[in-house]
């Protein structure tokens, strides 16, 4: 294992259909703050979501791109499957309760690596996965506990993220035509927790409305990220240029595996152009695009919080 370690999931970025079911789904059912309202920098006449905890923290962070007219999207080998959220023990029955009072459907639940699981679909199919982990964290959902990267091989992967990115493997289950094998970050950071999974079920990835694009790791300043990017460079990945994200900056590369990878710096973070108690209440565009403006609203769909 290297000297040095990502600490841990900065945000997971995933597609959806149309942008006001899927608001509804994580703010009311998810009980997810909506931090911020943008659009894609690629794509100015689609938004960019992004939802997370009251204080908009690392880890904590879900976004999505919502193609109005998108396909449906399908997990499949090269491809993070699916993400998780962390429960405390005293929370989790109390959300399993909630939900079938609410009649929302959902699975479980099951067991993985001794602790239960549940799972629900959001709008567009997408996993959605609650994890109990031990202590009491309180009622509400606050960040991320794994993501799951479904592999052909789990092997390069593996030495990737242990032998490069300071991961160290914590535990390995086989069963049912499937193998799971789970690695986790040093100290006790959100989003410690990668799941690379290796299945006999036929699929072919695919992507579209209920996939995910990407998953980003976390960098705690700029001079981090360029020393992991020198690390990656030197282990033989293909990393881009520090891009600016406007909340962050951020590097891309493919693992191994075929799974978009990010890395991404904590500052400036989401309060730069809002305040902490206004956050996700305005339409915020980059620079370039501020010129738009008045073209852009008129094509984006109006959004209800």
């Amino acid at each position: 294992m290297t000297d040095k370690a990502i600490p841990g999931l900065h945000h997971v970025t995933a597609i959806s259909g149309p942008p006001q079911g899927n608001v509804d789904f994580f703010t009311k059912v998810m009980g997810q703050r909506l931090v911020k309202k943008t659009v894609n920098f690629d794509d100015p006449g689609t938004y960019h979501l992004y939802y997370g905890n009251q204080t908009a923290d690392p880890g904590t962070i879900l976004t999505f791109f919502p193609f109005a007219d998108a396909g449906p999207g399908r997990a499949g080998p090269g491809m993070a499957s699916a993400y998780a959220y962390s429960l405390g023990h005293g929370a989790f029955d109390d959300w399993m309760e909630r939900w079938a009072l609410d009649a929302v459907d959902f699975d479980g639940p099951t067991e993985r690596f001794g602790q239960r699981v549940i799972t629900v679909a959001d709008p567009d199919g997408a996993k959605v996965e609650l994890i109990e982990t031990p202590g009491d964290h309180g009622p509400d959902l606050d960040g991320f506990h794994s993501a799951t990267l479904w592999l052909d091989d789990i092997a390069p992967t593996h030495r990737l993220m242990t032998d490069v990115m300071g991961y160290e493997e914590v535990g390995h289950e086989a069963k049912e035509g499937q193998e799971r094998t789970r690695l986790r970050a040093p100290g006790d950071a959100r989003g410690a927790v990668i799941d690379l999974l290796r299945t006999d079920a036929p699929s072919i990835g695919r992507p579209g409305a209920g996939s995910i694009h990407h998953i980003a790791f976390r960098a705690t300043s700029d001079e981090d990220q360029l020393e992991w990017r020198e690390r990656l460079l030197q282990a033989g990945m293909q990393v881009t240029p520090v891009i600016d994200r406007q909340y962050f900056n951020a590097i891309y590369f493919r693992e191994p595996g075929g799974v978009l990878f990010e890395i991404a710096t904590d500052p400036p973070g989401f309060t730069k152009d809002e305040t902490l108690e206004h956050l996700g209440e305005s339409l915020k565009l980059p620079d370039q695009y501020e010129p738009i403006r008045d073209r852009i609203e008129r094509v984006l769909p109006e959004l209800t919080v």
